[in-house]
C-alpha cells in the first residue's frame, strides 16, 4: 500500500459554457483533517460536498483550496448608470461648491459613489448552475488526483529515508549486542577491580556483602531485554512501512518507544563503549521521529 507525506500542491484548470474554473490545493501536517477553503462569493453552496471529498480520500492534513472563477467578457453584466441618482448627487455638488467652496465633483468620484453605478446580477436558471457546479467538482477531484500523486511521491521518499533509519538502528543495536565489554569475563574483571578499590579504601566492609551488592549491580546494568525490544521494534517499523497506509500515528508511538529503550540502555551501562552506542542511537531515533511527524 501507498505511504502518504501530508505535505503536497496541486493545480487543475477546467472551462464550462464560457466560464473557466480553476484550483489551487495545498496539504501540510495535521493532527486530523482539516479544510479551509476560500470560495468567490456565491459558490458557498458546494462546500459541504467538497469537504466530503476531502475527507474520503485523506487521513491526516491541513488543506487549504482555492477556486477562481473567470467569466468570458460576453457572458459578463454590463453596468447600468440610475441617471437620475447621479443628476440628483451631480446638483448636490454643484450647490455645495456654489455655497461653500468646496473642489467640484469629478466624474469618477460621482460614479464611485454607492447607488449609481450598479452591476446586475447575472440571471442563471437552475439547469445552468448545476452544470457549472457539476464542472466545479470535477475540477475539485481532479486536483485532488494531483494532490494525492504528490503526497505519495514525497511518502515514498520518506519510506526510504525512515527504513535507512531502521537499519541505522539495527546496526547500532548489533554493535552494543556484540561489544567486548559484555562478555562475562569482561564484566567480571571490571566489577573486580571495583570491589578491590573499595576494599582497599575501607578495610572494615564485609568483601560477601559486598560480593552480593556487586553481583545485583551487574544484574541490573544487564542490557539484554533493551537489545531484545529494540529488536523487536526494528521489526515492528519495516513491516508497518513495508505494509503503507495512514501509519504516520503508530510510527510516532514506535519512535518514543525507541527513545524509552535508547534512554535505558545509555542508564544502565557500565561500559564507556555502549554509553556511546546509546547516545548515537537517540540522534538517530530523534531523526526518524522528526521525519514521521510529515507522515499521513
Amino acid at each position: 500500500m501507498n505511504l502518504q507525506s501530508m505535505t503536497g500542491f496541486a493545480r487543475a484548470t477546467a472551462d464550462h459554457d464560457g466560464v473557466s474554473i480553476a484550483w489551487e490545493l495545498k496539504s501540510v501536517n495535521g493532527k486530523s483533517v482539516e479544510l479551509r477553503l476560500r470560495l468567490p462569493t456565491g459558490f458557498d453552496r458546494l462546500e459541504a460536498s467538497l469537504r466530503q471529498a476531502v475527507q474520503k480520500r485523506f487521513a491526516r492534513g491541513n488543506f487549504q483550496a482555492t477556486l477562481t472563477i473567470g467569466r468570458a467578457p460576453g457572458a459578463q453584466a454590463q453596468p447600468v448608470v440610475n441617471e437620475a441618482f447621479l443628476k440628483d448627487v451631480a446638483g448636490l455638488a454643484v450647490r455645495l461648491q456654489e455655497q461653500f467652496g468646496v473642489t467640484a465633483a469629478s466624474a469618477d468620484g460621482l460614479l464611485a459613489l454607492r447607488g449609481v453605478l450598479e452591476v446586475p446580477e447575472a440571471i442563471e436558471s437552475e439547469e445552468t448552475r448545476a452544470g457549472l457546479d457539476a464542472a466545479i467538482v470535477q475540477a475539485f477531484a481532479a486536483a485532488l488526483d494531483g494532490l494525492e500523486a504528490a503526497r505519495q511521491s514525497e511518502g515514498e521518499a520518506l519510506r526510504a529515508l525512515l527504513l535507512g533509519h531502521i537499519d541505522t538502528i539495527e546496526a547500532l543495536v548489533s554493535r552494543a549486542e556484540a561489544d567486548p565489554s559484555r562478555e562475562p569475563a569482561a564484566i567480571r574483571d571490571r566489577l573486580a577491580g571495583q570491589v578491590r578499590l573499595l576494599l582497599d579504601a575501607a578495610s572494615n566492609l564485609d568483601e560477601a556483602r559486598l560480593l552480593q551488592e556487586a553481583a545485583l549491580l551487574a544484574t541490573k546494568a544487564d542490557i539484554r531485554e533493551e537489545i531484545d525490544r529494540l529488536n523487536t521494534h526494528v521489526a515492528s517499523g519495516r513491516a508497518l512501512l513495508q505494509n503503507g497506509g495512514a501509519i504516520g500515528r503508530k510510527l510516532d508511538f514506535l519512535a518514543q518507544e525507541f527513545n524509552r529503550e535508547s534512554n535505558t540502555l545509555c542508564s544502565k551501562s557500565n561500559a564507556a563503549a555502549i554509553t556511546a552506542i546509546g547516545l548515537e542511537l537517540k540522534s538517530v531515533v530523534d531523526q526518524f521521529r522528526e521525519q514521521v511527524q510529515n507522515l499521513e
